[in-house]
């Protein structure tokens, strides 16, 4: 292991605070050569609207204005990192569905970024980026920095996870029986009580008590919303 790894992996340990670990993770990007740093995280669960926890260090006035203008919804970069963990580097090419965004990005000092998303077991999708306001990244650059980035922002995506879902997710730490995936499995599936009793050779009432206890522990309102969310967990 190279000594950055174990440095980084101390601090993955040894942080107990996501603020601190993003702190840590910005002092890292600037050794790096990065004047900025972001990590946003994107929870699978509500479905409708999954809940996206941002740090970053980019100017105040910007943050504000990327939530005041929704540009959430219209960033490249969020949209390549849902669909691949490929790293991408910013061009014009890249931003070219969003002229007015990279613009207004750029005169914000935002001019030249790397960004890298990672997705974990559960389906949390988090994506890091390091941006600064000059000196494109060369090649040559790319190709001494860019492995030590990518375990960066591996680095902070399990550090982060590790912080912030026992608080904001607790379905997180849900274990479920055997006979509770079983059921939840066929629930998925379409099956009723009763046909899953046939299919398991169990009482239907043993099945529904599994059933319950499953929603209870997943926190659902019902046995149809408890199967998707153990399915988006990978708990099945």
């Amino acid at each position: 292991m190279r000594p950055w790894q174990d440095d980084q992996l101390h601090l993955l340990q040894s942080t107990q605070h996501e603020d601190e670990l993003f702190q840590e993770v910005l002092a890292l990007s600037k050794q790096l050569g990065f004047e900025h740093c972001a990590h946003g995280l994107r929870l699978p669960l509500p479905l409708c609207e999954p809940k996206i926890i941002m740090h970053n260090s980019y100017p105040a006035v910007w943050q504000t204005r990327y939530q005041d203008k929704k540009y959430l919804a219209v960033d490249p970069t969020i949209q390549h990192g849902i669909r691949t963990p490929r790293p991408l580097v910013w061009s014009d090419d890249v931003f070219r569905s969003a002229p007015e965004f990279w613009e207004e990005a750029r005169s914000f000092g935002l001019c030249v970024g790397w960004a890298q998303s990672v997705r974990d077991g559960a389906g949390v999708c988090g994506m890091t980026t390091f941006a600064r306001s000059a000196e494109p990244l060369t090649s040559k650059e790319l190709r001494e920095k860019e492995f030590e980035m990518a375990w960066l922002a591996q680095t902070i995506h399990v550090g982060m996870t590790r912080c912030l879902l026992p608080k904001i997710m607790p379905e997180i730490d849900v274990i479920l029986s055997s006979r509770e995936r079983a059921v939840l499995r066929w629930t998925a599936e379409g099956k009723t009580a009763g046909e899953i009793s046939s299919i398991l050779n169990l009482a239907e009432r043993t099945v529904n008590f599994h059933i319950r206890n499953a929603v209870a522990k997943l926190n659902a309102p019902n046995k149809t919303s408890a199967a998707i969310r153990a399915t988006v967990l990978g708990l099945l």
